[in-house]
């Protein structure tokens, strides 16, 4: 190596054996689901509070025919998958940037990815299971 040449690094989170980048194509998904999260979480506010007499007329009826239809389903489905992604990933970098010890951030970690598992499964049963006919 020669003076001024600068010393030959990988770059952080790059991984020979795997050849991908993850920390890249995590950055890249938290811009791409940003902007898919604005138009459904506007489309969503929208619908539930502007349009046809805004919040008075929801109530249990509303949802349970909002939900007979598919697209609403995949509608709320894309919404909840997609943030509670988008806000694991954010927990998880700052769970990277500020948990010092490697032990207390295997935990949190862990802890991360068991509630956000646990939501976005439960919060799928819901969309999909739901019966309009207990009430």
């Amino acid at each position: 190596m020669s003076v001024g040449t600068p010393p030959d690094l990988a770059a952080p989170g790059a991984s020979a054996s795997r050849g991908t980048n993850w920390e890249m194509i995590s950055w890249v998904f938290m811009r791409a689901s940003a902007i898919f999260l604005i138009v459904l979480v506007l489309g969503h506010l929208f619908i539930m509070n502007i349009l046809d007499g805004g919040v008075h007329r929801i109530n249990f009826a509303f949802v349970a025919g909002r939900w007979t239809s598919p697209f609403w389903q995949v509608w709320d489905l894309t919404m909840l998958w997609l943030a509670m992604l988008h806000g694991t990933n954010g927990l998880r970098v700052i769970i990277g940037d500020y948990a010092t010890k490697g032990r207390t951030r295997f935990w949190l970690k862990g802890l991360l990815y068991t509630a956000s598992a646990f939501t976005i499964i439960l919060g799928t049963l819901v969309i999909f299971t739901f019966d309009p006919n207990l009430a």
